[in-house]
């Protein structure tokens, strides 16, 4: 049988051959191109004079921040005023020669750059242009600033969270953007469908993604349940089981499942009892069953807990920091972390969390410095060596989404 990632001497990048300019910063933008990066597309993020502000975000390390590292590792930088006709015209040059934007501005700022699809795509048919933005392109609230906090309150989001901790009344904090990083994997995914149709069609075609639409998306269960009556499960039906040195999660979501909880905590009489044995029975009566289900645990370790569960087939974890996860021998197994360097040294970053048996797939060695790459791309797009040094050095920030 064939495994995926065994057969990495013959491989190549799906994306091989491909050339991305990437107009995006902070998170959203870039994970998506960090991905056609690790799948081996050329990636040239344009830049400001000053570079985006993901780099300087902690840790930094002699100046250099791994969080923009991680982002970024493997793209080619290239520093331009997008506000310069210059600029706009060396852009244009190497258009011709790319397969795909990324740009995440608010909605117009590309058009009154004279950068946006329809200035573009006369100079490329088959360019691919994908635009990142808090609530799509067009709308009431196309042109609202928007960041992935602000998302997750807009979205529902955290409404949501909030449910399912009893006894709050005020939404928690989040610091993990989960809008960023999801809606840069509908980007990547919706980028590739693209360069598909491409094969077929011989054109390119304008991409809109809503980081609100996103997030919206995780929402599963609560989309169906703002439409029609729901009654709640006495207590959420996944949340922590306290041991006696701490919390694991179960999540029952079957019948065997169910099973072997009960069965694992003592009381595998509990299938036959009326108030658990069918599941409509059981959610009303969810609270009855954990109780019962943490008298058990309550008298073990988090280890002993996790034995018993895992034994009697019962989906299960302790309660992990990143860092303890990260430890974690599978993670080794797969070579899920890569070492990358920037002028400060070496750190690790997440590999796409996913394999290919014919396909290689690999963080970029280096993230760039600023401006790294001007020069010789400048070049290559026959820009003058006199053209050139009237660009190097021109760059105010421009307002992003």
């Amino acid at each position: 049988m064939t495994i995926a990632g065994n057969d990495e001497g013959n491989t190549t990048g799906s994306f091989q051959g491909l050339r991305v300019l990437d107009f995006s910063t902070t998170i959203a933008g870039p994970h998506c191109t960090r991905m056609l990066a690790d799948m081996g597309a050329e990636v040239i993020k344009i830049e400001s004079v000053g570079g985006e502000t993901m780099r300087t975000r902690p840790p930094l390390r002699n100046g250099f921040s791994s969080v923009f590292g991680q982002l970024n590792a493997g793209k080619k930088s290239l520093v331009l005023d997008l506000k310069s006709p210059d600029a706009v015209d060396a852009i244009g040059r190497l258009v011709t020669a790319s397969d795909i934007v990324v740009e995440n501005f608010r909605p117009g700022v590309m058009r009154r750059l004279k950068l946006d699809y329809a200035s573009l795509q006369p100079l490329n048919p088959k360019l691919i242009y994908c635009s990142i933005s808090g609530y799509g392109q067009t709308g009431p609230s196309a042109e609202l600033p928007a960041y992935a906090p602000v998302i997750h309150a807009a979205a529902g989001y955290d409404v949501a969270h909030m449910s399912y901790q009893p006894g709050r009344n005020r939404p928690d904090y989040c610091g993990i953007y989960h809008a960023d990083v999801l809606t840069g994997v509908y980007a990547f995914g919706a980028i590739s469908a693209a360069l598909y149709q491409r094969e077929h069609s011989r054109k390119g075609q304008h991409i809109d993604v809503s980081m609100l639409e996103s997030m919206l998306s995780l929402t599963l269960n609560e989309v169906q349940w703002s439409q029609f009556a729901v009654t709640p499960a006495s207590r959420p039906m996944f949340g922590p089981l306290e041991t006696a040195d701490g919390y694991v999660m179960v999540a029952i979501a079957s019948e065997k499942t169910f099973q072997g909880l009960v069965s694992a905590s003592g009381h595998p009489e509990w299938i036959g009892d009326p108030r658990f044995a069918k599941y409509g029975d059981r959610r009303n009566h969810w609270k009855d069953l954990m109780d019962g289900v943490e008298t058990w645990s309550r008298t073990i370790t988090t280890a002993k807990c996790l034995t018993e569960l895992n034994a009697h087939g019962v989906p299960c974890s302790a309660y992990r920091t990143v860092a303890e996860a990260l430890s974690d021998p599978q993670i080794a197994h797969r070579r899920a972390l890569a070492e990358v360097e920037d002028g400060a040294g070496t750190f690790k970053v997440m590999n796409l969390p996913f394999q290919m048996s014919g396909t290689r797939i690999a963080a970029g060695k280096r993230a760039a410095t600023l401006g790294e790459h001007t020069v010789s791309l400048l070049r290559q797009s026959g820009l003058s060596e006199d053209q050139i040094a009237t660009l190097v050095g021109r760059s105010p920030l421009v307002e992003r989404c």
